[in-house]
């Protein structure tokens, strides 16, 4: 069994893991950290000397990472995702509207008015509720600047975490980095507009992965069909 952990994961929580691997009845089990999983699932080299940045953006957490030569050179991460994106905007149409939906509408909301308003792309969005004065369903308009400024904070934090791994990514690495930009993965990543803000910031290329929400689960796969990298990427604790 291969089971994709956060890099920062300590020793407890790896060993915590393991155990309940082997409870459930897994005879072997290894552990990768996410990104290197995410890199080697959107096709990126992970063995050679090649500095590659990936911002895996969840929905509890949001992690960047530097990878190179089969591990995770710096990295960090931020309870910070799309879950809380979906909690931001329930709680800002609560406080501005008496006007309470539930958290796939929420959803539906983010997906469709995303956070970049551009003004040939900007749209405005019919959202069906409850209004918490009467109890009783009606309906709101909701607009693409307003949900850039509802999704603000989160957005910010993200970049912060961002532009704080840049900072600490090894010079021998930081030309790979600003030639290849970063690579963005994981469901909070196909925020629409979400890419194009922050290359805005960073003034660096950042791009989706092919496939962002299965990238982790696609380098799992690709490891369990080659056990000579997957022995070189491990980072099961040894427990004996």
């Amino acid at each position: 069994m291969v089971i994709g952990v956060p890099s920062q994961a300590t020793k407890v929580e790896k060993r915590a893991l393991v155990d309940i691997a082997k409870a459930v009845g897994a005879r072997k089990v290894a552990l990768v950290a996410e990104p290197v999983a995410a890199v080697i699932g959107a096709d990126l080299p992970i063995s050679e000397p090649v500095g590659n940045m990936i911002v895996d953006i969840g929905g509890g957490t949001s992690e960047a990472a530097i990878t190179s030569l089969n591990g995770v050179v710096i990295s960090n991460s931020i309870r910070i995702a799309g879950d809380e994106m979906d909690q931001i905007i329930i709680q800002y149409l609560k406080e501005k509207y008496n006007f309470f939906i539930g958290e796939q509408m929420a959803e539906r909301i983010k997906i469709t008015l995303g956070y970049l308003p551009i003004k040939e792309d900007k749209k405005k969005m019919k959202i069906r509720g409850r209004d918490l004065n009467t109890g009783f369903p009606t309906e709101i308009e909701l607009s693409s600047e307003q949900m850039k400024e509802i999704l603000d904070p989160v957005v910010t934090a993200i970049v912060d975490m961002v532009e704080a791994t840049l900072e600490q990514c090894p010079p021998e690495l930081a030309g790979d980095v600003m030639e290849n930009g970063i690579y963005l993965t994981g469901g909070g990543s196909c925020l629409k507009g979400l890419d194009r803000y922050i290359s805005s910031r960073i003034k660096l290329p950042v791009k989706l992965v092919p496939e962002p929400l299965l990238s982790v689960v696609l380098g799992l796969g690709k490891l369990l069909e080659d056990h000579r990298l997957l022995s070189a990427v491990e980072v099961t604790p040894n427990t004996t």
